[in-house]
């Protein structure tokens, strides 16, 4: 063994980060946890995929949606390690099944499902994580994916998280007859499971294999034998492979203390723990927090709990401790040591902040306590050293909570009776969870046991719980009627006022499903029938919420036929001038009405751009002038700038009818030539007057506009006329409508007058335009005191991290690559996707590739970097300069990095080789070149004439797409654009036929489509038409995800358009069916806001008394809150104080209140933000009334508040705090973090 060890000197090194601790530094990018792979020859990092017979019968669609199911996998798993260092086994069983559906999975795919299998789910017990893994492995290989070695490695990490035991020679043995050469990869982690059950006789064997094949033997090695020694029970050989590692020429890392540790700790050898402890600070190797927790988990596992309060002592609640420690938690609990995490939450750092009167701290302890089954005496006593310690304000309503949602029926009750034992309310809602779960088991007799336990605890079911719970699980319909009669004869249920029958008639109907209903016609037919003969009668409104809901499942007799909107033909002009002219002689000998052909004339004049004949018949036949074509003349005019002869036409068009306004397009134009000549303000205010539509197209043209006067007006004419445009409310101040006032002044070659200008509109609009074009001038200058008064200002107005990106992008664009490194290698500065695409598509489009590949290697280590993002931008370029040799030396540098790309990368590499003559050195799905070029080509002509059209009401149409394009075959994309199109024209009933073509196709709609869809449908009140197309889009193989709310919202705002008369009722049960309970009841704001913005005062009245209803009766104060704030924002100061007279209750919902504060503080005006606005009078004001009340006030607003009083020369009655701005800055974000990370979902 020595000498085998002793031999790794002569062999070439290289670190190896397979056993580090996940999530430290040492670790690299946090998808190193997900692709911490194989590296195997030429393939290096890539797991390529052999195309099966069975995939290559797969359509391109087919593998569009699995390149997308693969991106949105990648994000949803990398966003859940990213915030928390784990996933949940419901979002990977949500991937693993969506790949199958999918029916193709790459190797990528398999790769991502096996690495997620192990460590990453520390809520799932070791034995059900192996068998997870092996149901991924069987069934992907079922499906046709072809495993390479990183697979295979995949599997043994797993195995070695998991603790499986199995035979490494079997492991090689199916390898080898997988016809899969093992790598240095494979036989690292052969020697980790030898060691991990102290076979060092096996792993003995694997060294020698990799001496024979001449494998470095790194680090990563030598901590496997550390523990190998130890658990062979010869804990001196472990303590002697530090010096054979020195020997070999290799400094012991912080992962090889671990490993010698943990070997102590499982002897509990506490004396030897802490000498190696003080070893590991001599050598000055580090161990951070997670390296002790990992102590304490092997501490704990071994029995030693005495131990452990001594370890939790050195952990120094480092940056990500909260994360890792909850990881800690979540992992003793799966393996029955839930007592030793509840001493690692009490370790937990408090959060002394006024934001947080209500701290939560456990409810994922308390969770998972629940899920895993804890007794309900430690439960107890957890929640009572949470509640006596602060850091729970409510742990047993919590535990309730999740009781409920786990379907835990025993342990609920059980803590039902807790509660009643002290006095808290036990509400009928509670049981709601336990009853939906024996509705779906169609379980009568358990519904019965939770009827009886409600009233063992004395609580009455009220009419929701029997509505919506009890009566679907009776089988018969006279068990219906019975209980409909009760409903409407016994005087619990029936109120004055109130129709509880005809409210659960209702949701009867609602909570069957379609085919549940055809199913059932006969008996419904038959019960409508009898409550008709017993004179049971419902209101309109809940008879056309049955019907629609009726039509939605399609029975023929309730099934109406809508009636076709025609569509206009728009009339071409092709007549030639000399026809025209001819005839307009012919009518004039008539002595008929001329204004028709006088305008068809002008207008084919106006489009020769023939000026003067088009003046000339307007003299010789003004009295036949009509509107249209004094239009077309005035803007004719405009595009040969003769303003005088506009102005004089636009005179004569006044004289005609005042009370005329032109279209947008032509008020602009006039308006162009004008500003020419600086004369718009009189245009721009009747504009203005006379209320002319501005839309996106309109805000477009304005910008192109100004861009236009800029180029030829200079700086004070196209302020003068922005600021016109703004003032009288034309358009909303943008980044874009800003930025020609900024050209002016560069084109000027004047950089301080365009930094001056730039900061004056941040100042007043809250934009900064073109602020990197101004920072590259100033850094090109030389202008340091310039350079850094910009900087100083963007950190102000938008924080430090975008002010680093700003410098960084305009170090790289002048070729500063030294102090750009610097600027990105900046302790804390982390990855914005954003900003870092931006930039690389400037460079792609300037073909900037130094810049670009610059870029690229400097930010290889930044914190929460796509990697194969940015290698893509590289090799996008390539493609465009058909640079084959730049594209070849980047896939050696992602191969490197240990990267693995996406299909997409790869097909992008592929293309670019094979285009050249070149071996593609992977092998990737195949689509053939020409196929993507076809398709491409086609968007394009269907974007070309769905943007081109005829601008009418008839423009979107199939047939007009197929008689100009052969071949024709709409696209995804395409299909999008016609829904989206059919939408914003109120054509709801074509949207939706498209909708269900494209879906009848197993096309995917993108996510704008459906959003469109859903809120015009809201805005009609289609509640039927928001379900049909909720039900259609769940109904489709690949997740969309798409967030419920656009259903929800939507489907509520459907409710209040429609005017129904059972509106409360209507929008209660939606947000009530998505809701968990009143807890979850926070969702209600966007339907607040849409009522007050339509000025519907009826749905106002009724939403407030239910709000006011729901904080007064339910302890529900969320949407009472909502809509306060709401009131508050739409400055109706006076409904607000009403609202809060009458329900007293928001004025305590502190956080939400804060929330809103913090938010409004960052708009120029509002009172919180008057210390940012340099208004020290109103500034004092608020500090006192702070103090009055109590409030303290942060560090950072007392700096600034100082700094206010300094620069009037006053003197503020405190001290000034002495740090600079950004660290109280930094420190207050820390706090945020950590209070972020602390509250767990």
């Amino acid at each position: 063994m020595a000498a085998l060890l002793r031999s790794a000197r002569l062999l070439k090194f290289s670190p190896s980060g397979l056993l580090q601790i996940t999530g430290t530094k040492r670790n690299g990018p946090v998808l190193g946890r997900l692709y911490s792979g194989a590296v195997s020859g030429r393939r290096a990092g890539v797991c390529s995929r052999q195309i099966s017979p069975v995939c290559e019968n797969g359509s391109i669609a087919v593998r569009s949606k699995q390149a997308q199911q693969f991106d949105w996998a990648l994000s949803k798993l990398d966003s859940s390690v990213r915030r928390t260092g784990r996933i949940t086994r419901t979002l990977l069983l949500r991937i693993f099944h969506d790949v199958s559906r999918a029916g193709y999975p790459s190797g990528n795919q398999a790769l991502l499902l096996l690495r997620s299998c192990g460590s990453l789910l520390p809520e799932v017990p070791l034995e059900e994580r192996t068998e997870l893994a092996h149901r991924v492995w069987e069934k992907l290989q079922e499906l046709g994916a072809q495993y390479d070695a990183s697979h295979y490695n995949a599997l043994l990490k797993v195995y070695l998280q998991n603790e499986f035991k199995f035979s490494p020679t079997d492991f090689l043995a199916k390898m080898e007859a997988a016809n899969v050469q093992p790598n240095r990869v494979t036989y690292q982690r052969l020697i980790a499971a030898y060691c991990q059950t102290g076979d060092i006789e096996g792993a003995s064997t694997i060294l020698g294999f990799m001496k024979n094949k001449d494998l470095p033997i790194t680090e990563a090695v030598f901590s496997s034998l550390v523990t190998g020694h130890a658990r062979a029970g010869d804990i001196e050989s472990a303590k002697n492979i530090l010096p054979v590692m020195r020997g070999a020429g290799i400094e012991p890392t912080p992962d090889t203390y671990v490993a010698l540790l943990i070997a102590y700790a499982e002897k509990g050898d506490m004396d030897n723990l802490k000498t190696t402890l003080e070893a590991a600070e001599s050598a000055d190797c580090s161990l951070m927090d997670r390296d002790i927790m990992q102590v304490i988990f092997a501490l704990a596992k071994a029995g030693h709990q005495q131990h452990i309060p001594e370890m939790i002592e050195r952990l120094r609640h480092e940056r990500g401790f909260v994360p890792d420690a909850m990881n800690l938690c979540l992992s003793l609990i799966t393996q029955g040591q839930e007592d030793t995490a509840f001493l690692i939450l009490m370790a937990f750092p408090t959060l002394q902040s006024d934001n947080f009167n209500d701290p939560n701290l456990g409810n994922f302890f308390l969770r998972h306590c629940i899920s895993m089954d804890t007794s309900l005496e430690k439960l107890i006593r957890y929640c009572k050293g949470l509640q006596e310690s602060s850091l729970h304000s409510s742990p047993l309503s919590f535990t309730l909570y999740c009781a409920l949602e786990a379907k835990k029926t025993g342990t609920a009750l059980e803590l039902m009776k807790l509660f009643k034992e002290q006095e808290l309310p036990v509400r009928p809602h509670y049981f709601w969870p336990l009853l939906v779960q024996h509705g779906k088991e169609d379980n009568a007799a358990g519904v019965v046991e939770v009827m009886k336990s409600m009233q063992e605890l004395g609580v009455s079911p009220d009419v929701e719980t029997f509505s919506n719970y009890v009566l679907p699980v009776f089988p018969s319909r006279e068990a219906a009627q019975q209980i409909t009669e009760l409903l409407y004869k016994d005087e619990r249920f029936s109120k004055e006022g109130i129709k509880p029958a005809a409210f659960f008639l209702y949701n009867l109907m609602d909570n069957m499903t379609e085919g549940q209903v055809q199913a059932q016609e006969d008996k419904l037919r038959s019960f409508f029938n009898q409550l008709h003969t017993q004179n049971i009668t419902i209101s309109m409104n809940l008879f056309r919420g049955i019907k629609n809901i009726l039509v939605s499942y399609h029975i023929p007799e309730l099934c109406i036929v809508m009636c076709l909107t025609p569509l206009c033909v728009r009339q071409g002009i092709g007549t030639k001038v000399l026809a025209l002219e001819n005839r307009l002689a012919e009518l004039k000998a008539e002595n008929k009405p001329l204004n028709i052909v006088l305008k068809q004339i002008i207008q084919t004049l106006s489009a020769e751009e023939n000026l003067q004949r088009a003046l000339e018949l307007k003299q010789q036949h003004e009295q036949d002038m009509t509107v249209g074509a004094y239009a077309t003349l005035i803007n004719l005019c405009c595009r040969h700038n003769n303003v005088d002869e506009a102005l004089n036409l636009k005179r004569e068009l006044s004289r005609m009818d005042s009370s005329i306004a032109l279209d947008t397009s032509k008020y602009i134009t006039l308006v162009k030539a004008l500003a020419l000549n600086d004369r718009a303000v009189d245009i721009l205010k009747e504009m203005k007057e006379k209320n002319v539509v501005m839309n996106d197209n309109s805000i477009t043209t304005i910008f192109h506009m100004l861009n236009a006067v800029a180029a030829k007006g200079g700086a004070g004419s196209i302020r003068r006329l922005q600021d016109t445009i703004f003032t009288l409310g034309l358009a909303k101040p943008t980044a874009n409508l800003c930025s020609p006032v900024v050209t002016a002044y560069l084109d000027s070659n004047d950089v301080p007058g365009a930094l001056e200008a730039a900061l004056e509109c941040q100042k007043r609009y809250n934009h900064l335009p073109r602020i990197h074009d101004i920072i590259v001038a100033l850094v090109e200058r030389g202008d340091t005191d310039l350079l850094q008064k910009a900087m100083d200002f963007v950190s102000q107005e938008r924080g430090e991290m975008i002010m680093l990106y700003d410098l960084f992008f305009a170090f790289l664009q002048t070729g500063r690559y030294r102090e750009a490194r610097k600027i990105i290698e900046t302790p804390g500065l982390r990855a914005k996707p954003g900003r870092l695409q931006w930039y690389s598509e400037k460079c792609i489009v300037n073909n900037q590739m130094e810049a670009l590949e610059q870029m690229v290697e400097m930010t290889s280590k930044l914190f929460e970097c796509d990697r194969d993002d940015m290698y893509s931008y590289v090799l996008r370029l390539c493609k465009d300069t058909n640079n084959w040799q730049k594209a070849e030396a980047m896939w050696t540098k992602m191969q490197e990095e240990n990267v693995i790309p996406r299909e997409r990368t790869l097909h992008l590499l592929a293309d670019i080789l094979k285009s050249n003559g070149q071996e593609v050195p992977f092998e990737v799905p195949e689509v053939k070149p020409h196929k993507i070029l076809f398709i491409f080509n086609r968007l394009t002509q269907i974007r070309l004439i769905l943007l081109k059209g005829d601008k009418q009401e008839n423009v979107f149409s199939p047939c007009q797409c197929e008689s100009r394009v052969p071949g024709f075959k709409l696209t995804d994309v395409a299909n999008s654009m016609f829904i989206i199109t059919y939408s914003k024209k109120d054509q709801v009933k074509d949207a939706l036929e498209k909708l269900k073509s494209m879906l009848q196709l197993d096309h995917v709609p993108s996510h704008l489509a459906i959003t469109r869809l859903v809120q015009a449908l809201g805005n009609h009140g289609d509640v039927a038409g928001i379900q049909q197309v909720e039900s259609q889009i769940q109904s489709l193989g690949t997740r969309l995800n798409l967030s419920s709310m656009v259903f929800v919202n939507n489907t509520a705002l459907a409710h209040i358009k429609s005017k129904a008369s059972n509106l409360i009722c209507g929008v209660l049960s939606i947000y009530l069916n998505f809701c968990v309970g009143f807890e979850d009841f926070g969702l209600m704001s966007f339907v607040f806001r849409k009522v007050l913005e339509g000025g519907n005062d009826r749905a106002l009245d009724k939403l407030s008394a239910m709000a006011e209803r729901l904080a007064n009766h339910f302890a529900c104060y969320r949407p009472a809150s909502d809509l306060f704030l709401q009131l508050l924002d739409m400055d109706k100061v006076e409904d607000a104080k009403f609202m809060l007279a009458r329900c007293n209750a928001v004025a305590e919902q502190k956080e939400v209140l804060l929330s809103f504060v913090a938010q409004k503080a960052q708009v120029p005006g509002q009172v919180t933000s008057l210390i940012l606005d340099k208004d020290l009078t109103s500034a004092k004001a608020l500090y006192e009334q702070m103090q009055k009340e109590g409030i303290v006030v942060d560090e950072l607003s007392l700096k600034r508040l100082a700094v206010l009083y300094r620069n009037a020369g006053e003197t503020a009655p405190f001290p000034e705090p002495p740090e600079t701005f950004k660290f109280y800055a930094d420190k207050l974000r820390e706090k945020s973090a950590k209070a972020q990370a602390t509250a767990e979902e």
